[in-house]
Protein backbone atom coordinates (compact mmCIF):
# COMPACT_ATOMS: atom_id res chain seq x y z
CA UNK A 1 0.00 0.00 0.00
CA UNK A 2 2.99 2.14 0.13
CA UNK A 3 2.04 3.64 -3.68
CA UNK A 4 -1.54 4.19 -2.67
CA UNK A 5 -0.92 8.04 -3.12
CA UNK A 6 0.62 7.97 -6.26
CA UNK A 7 -1.91 6.00 -7.74
CA UNK A 8 -4.06 8.29 -6.54
CA UNK A 9 -2.78 11.93 -7.86
CA UNK A 10 -2.21 9.67 -10.78
CA UNK A 11 -5.79 9.05 -11.29
CA UNK A 12 -7.10 12.01 -10.29
CA UNK A 13 -4.35 13.59 -12.82
CA UNK A 14 -5.81 11.47 -15.49
CA UNK A 15 -9.91 12.35 -14.45
CA UNK A 16 -8.94 16.25 -14.92
CA UNK A 17 -7.04 15.41 -18.20
CA UNK A 18 -10.04 13.71 -19.85
CA UNK A 19 -12.45 15.97 -18.81
CA UNK A 20 -10.31 19.21 -20.13
CA UNK A 21 -9.93 17.56 -23.59
CA UNK A 22 -13.65 16.84 -23.72
CA UNK A 23 -14.01 20.54 -22.46
CA UNK A 24 -11.12 21.87 -24.81
CA UNK A 25 -13.05 21.97 -28.66
CA UNK A 26 -10.31 22.42 -30.28
CA UNK A 27 -8.55 24.65 -28.29
CA UNK A 28 -5.04 23.55 -27.21
CA UNK A 29 -4.24 22.39 -23.61
CA UNK A 30 -2.03 24.63 -21.26
CA UNK A 31 -0.47 21.94 -18.63
CA UNK A 32 1.16 22.19 -15.77
CA UNK A 33 3.75 20.69 -13.77
CA UNK A 34 5.02 21.48 -10.26
CA UNK A 35 7.59 20.20 -7.89
CA UNK A 36 8.56 20.93 -4.86
CA UNK A 37 12.04 23.20 -6.58
CA UNK A 38 10.14 23.81 -9.84
CA UNK A 39 7.61 24.66 -12.40
CA UNK A 40 6.60 23.71 -15.59
CA UNK A 41 3.83 24.73 -18.22
CA UNK A 42 3.72 24.11 -21.55
CA UNK A 43 0.86 24.45 -24.62
CA UNK A 44 0.16 21.55 -26.13
CA UNK A 45 -1.46 20.35 -28.94
CA UNK A 46 -3.35 17.33 -28.94
CA UNK A 47 -4.83 16.88 -31.92
CA UNK A 48 -1.06 16.91 -33.55
CA UNK A 49 0.61 15.56 -30.26
CA UNK A 50 2.98 18.34 -29.97
CA UNK A 51 4.07 21.01 -27.76
CA UNK A 52 3.57 24.30 -29.35
CA UNK A 53 5.11 26.51 -26.17
CA UNK A 54 7.16 25.94 -22.74
CA UNK A 55 8.11 27.62 -20.02
CA UNK A 56 9.76 26.49 -16.64
CA UNK A 57 11.93 28.33 -13.70
CA UNK A 58 14.91 26.53 -15.40
CA UNK A 59 14.32 28.78 -18.30
CA UNK A 60 17.81 31.26 -18.36
CA UNK A 61 15.87 34.40 -19.26
CA UNK A 62 13.97 34.30 -15.70
CA UNK A 63 16.15 31.67 -13.76
CA UNK A 64 18.71 34.47 -12.43
CA UNK A 65 16.22 36.96 -11.94
CA UNK A 66 14.14 34.36 -9.12
CA UNK A 67 15.05 34.01 -5.87
CA UNK A 68 13.86 30.02 -5.68
CA UNK A 69 11.66 27.94 -8.37
CA UNK A 70 9.46 27.00 -5.55
CA UNK A 71 7.40 29.99 -4.73
CA UNK A 72 4.46 32.46 -6.24
CA UNK A 73 6.97 34.92 -7.87
CA UNK A 74 8.58 32.31 -9.64
CA UNK A 75 5.14 30.63 -10.85
CA UNK A 76 4.16 35.03 -11.71
CA UNK A 77 7.52 34.51 -14.04
CA UNK A 78 6.86 31.45 -15.60
CA UNK A 79 3.27 32.18 -16.67
CA UNK A 80 3.94 35.86 -18.14
CA UNK A 81 6.88 33.86 -20.42
CA UNK A 82 4.56 30.99 -21.38
CA UNK A 83 2.24 34.01 -22.14
CA UNK A 84 4.86 35.64 -24.44
CA UNK A 85 6.12 32.51 -26.01
CA UNK A 86 2.72 31.50 -26.88
CA UNK A 87 1.32 34.58 -28.20
CA UNK A 88 4.86 34.55 -31.10
CA UNK A 89 3.48 31.03 -31.51
CA UNK A 90 0.26 32.69 -32.51
CA UNK A 91 -1.88 31.01 -29.73
CA UNK A 92 -4.14 32.97 -27.57
CA UNK A 93 -6.68 30.77 -26.81
CA UNK A 94 -6.45 27.55 -24.54
CA UNK A 95 -7.41 25.55 -22.05
CA UNK A 96 -6.16 25.16 -18.32
CA UNK A 97 -5.24 21.53 -17.83
CA UNK A 98 -4.01 22.21 -13.62
CA UNK A 99 -3.43 18.15 -13.59
CA UNK A 100 -3.99 16.92 -10.22
CA UNK A 101 -2.94 19.79 -8.13
CA UNK A 102 -5.31 22.17 -6.47
CA UNK A 103 -5.96 25.59 -8.13
CA UNK A 104 -4.47 27.56 -5.68
CA UNK A 105 -0.77 28.83 -4.97
CA UNK A 106 1.74 28.45 -7.24
CA UNK A 107 -0.53 26.62 -9.51
CA UNK A 108 -2.94 29.68 -9.63
CA UNK A 109 -0.30 32.17 -9.88
CA UNK A 110 0.90 31.16 -12.94
CA UNK A 111 -2.57 31.05 -14.33
CA UNK A 112 -3.14 34.34 -13.51
CA UNK A 113 0.27 35.92 -14.71
CA UNK A 114 -0.52 34.07 -18.13
CA UNK A 115 -4.08 35.83 -18.59
CA UNK A 116 -2.46 38.93 -17.93
CA UNK A 117 -0.07 38.07 -21.04
CA UNK A 118 -2.95 37.99 -22.88
CA UNK A 119 -4.22 34.31 -23.18
CA UNK A 120 -7.55 33.79 -22.61
CA UNK A 121 -8.84 30.88 -20.53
Amino acid sequence: MSNQPEALFRRRRQRVRYRVRQAAKGRMRLSVFRSSRHIYAQIIDDAAGRTVAAASTLDGSIKSDLKTGADVAAASAVGKLLAERAKAAGVDRVVFDRGAYLFHGRVKALADAAREGGLQF
